[in-house]
């Protein structure tokens, strides 16, 4: 049994979604592991990791609005605001979806589906760089 860990600094922009598969793949790929259990972990609380479908970008623009109809930015509704108005909505949307990822790995590829794609859902405003844990198991 063999293991590896990477550390992967995904840029972002502003809020949404950013894909991440590309990486993961060539991470994979690099670790000649044929059969095994990659787990993803993203290290924020203001940011989620998400797999979801990566033909139609309409699908991730309803995901987006859809967060901020349930997590809106308003003063009035939330006591934490240390980092800003998007803060605590921030917190809510990552506590929505997930922080961690399991993904069985065979003949050295991810198994997803035909259109799935690995997402870093970034629900800040500001630009961050944020870091996602590659760990890899198997032989």
């Amino acid at each position: 049994m063999r293991q590896a860990i990477h550390h992967l600094h995904v840029s972002t922009r502003t809020r949404g979604l950013v894909d991440i598969s590309a990486q993961v793949r060539a991470f994979v790929r690099e670790q000649r592991i044929a059969t095994g259990l990659l787990t993803l972990f993203c290290r924020h609380t203001s940011a989620s990791l998400l797999i979801q479908e990566n033909a139609d970008p309409s699908v991730r623009r309803d995901l987006e609005r859809y967060f901020e109809a349930i997590a809106p930015e308003d003063a009035q509704r939330y006591e934490h605001d240390t980092e800003g108005a998007d803060d605590m909505p921030a917190h809510l949307r990552t506590a929505l979806t997930h922080t961690q990822l399991s993904i069985p790995v065979e003949q050295g590829h991810p198994v997803l589906g035909t259109w799935q794609g690995i997402y870093l859902f970034e629900h800040r405003r500001a630009a961050h760089t944020r870091d996602v844990v590659l760990h890899l198991i198997g032989e």
